[in-house]
């Protein structure tokens, strides 16, 4: 665990959230993937039952619906990658920054959090002069955190702030999950991703030092040993597959309030002192487990089943997406934003209100 209770890293000065044009119909979405995979890993009738009981009515995606139902290569799906994470990119960051009121010029560090693609150079140096960032920004690229990474990301972003509160912090997080989308195969696992994943992107702008907004307290992270099958990618010529194992739900419920006990011990924080958890909405069935876990009421996590029905689940972008709207309805009091993710990790940020 990280940081010292009372003694915030840093200002979130601003948060902005991005999608890309095109929006995939979950019933439509249903109907594609039970024609083309019904009979061989599920009964159509299966197929459609599980797209409908996700939770998820539409989800965004960066190609239209017909793009995914042909067989593409992992050169062609990397190339939409890079096309559409630099687009995403750029709109997020753009609406962040101008949202905080800090000029791109003035950024002192810039991180990307990313694990759909692979970019090399990374997203923050292929977008640098388009977007007016200094030459002279510390780039820190992240990959491989799924969807733990933007609660992940967020806990780096308000490190790097907190050690140069003179120089504004930019974080970008962005997956492009339905890239990962594969017709040529028939597992349940791969229908199960195709029912769940969308694309999507936040931006933050975080500063150390004295003044305005929300700020991060403390923050930590609990790895379970020999989980590495639980979540992930495995590589094959076609491009990126899903490793998820179908006990996600049953082990959450069993062993993510072990590791948020651990996060408040660490923090000094009792169960009276949260107002309220911010959670990446994994799954339908990832939400009441969650809840159960960390001992919420069932249907505590509203916006969280909200961005989940509007958008899927978008890995490591999602929590924002959560984290905008808890914002907005003006929740107040202490907030601890958490998710799960590879590893298999849990990841916590502590959100402190802007007078505490």
């Amino acid at each position: 665990m990280n940081g010292q209770p009372g003694r915030p890293f840093a200002r979130i000065l601003s948060l902005a959230t991005a999608v890309p044009e095109h929006v995939i119909d979950q019933d439509a979405a249903a109907a594609r993937t039970a024609a083309l995979f019904g009979g061989k890993v599920f009964r159509s009738s299966d197929i459609l039952a599980l797209f409908a009981n996700t939770g998820i009515r539409t989800r965004r995606a960066v190609r239209p619906m017909d793009w995914y139902a042909k067989t593409r290569t992992w050169e062609e799906r990397n190339a939409v990658y890079l096309q559409e994470a630099e687009r995403l990119w750029i709109e997020a960051a753009t609406l962040a920054l101008a949202r905080a009121e800090v000029a791109p010029s003035v950024i002192g560090a810039v991180i990307t959090v990313s694990s759909t693609g692979v970019a090399t150079p990374s997203l923050e140096a292929r977008v640098a002069t388009r977007m007016g960032l200094s030459p002279n920004a510390l780039r820190t690229p992240v990959f491989g955190l799924g969807c733990g990474g933007g609660v992940s990301g967020l806990s780096l972003a308000a490190r790097l702030a907190q050690a140069r509160p003179d120089a504004p912090v930019l974080l970008v997080v962005v997956e492009l999950c339905t890239l990962s989308v594969r017709p040529d195969e028939a597992t349940k696992t791969n229908v199960v991703a195709t029912a769940l994943f969308g694309d999507g992107a936040a931006a933050a702008v975080l500063q150390g030092g004295e003044g305005p907004g929300r700020r991060v307290g403390a923050v930590g992270e609990h790895t379970w040993p020999d989980t590495l099958d639980i979540m992930g990618w495995r590589v094959d010529p076609a491009g990126l597959g899903v490793v998820l194992d179908a006990h996600l739900p049953a082990f959450v419920q069993k062993r993510f309030g072990e590791a948020a006990d651990g996060f408040r011990r660490a923090a000094a924080l009792g169960p009276a002192d949260i107002a309220r958890f911010v959670c990446h909405p994994g799954g339908a069935k990832v939400l009441p487990a969650i809840e159960v876990s960390l001992n919420l009421a069932d249907g505590a996590l509203d916006h969280e089943r909200a961005v989940l029905a509007q958008f899927g689940n978008m890995s490591a972008p999602t929590v924002f997406f959560v984290l905008e709207r808890v914002l907005e309805a003006k929740t107040p009091g202490r907030l601890v934003v958490a998710a799960l993710g590879p590893g298999f990790t849990a990841s916590f940020a502590e959100i402190l209100p802007a007078d505490d």
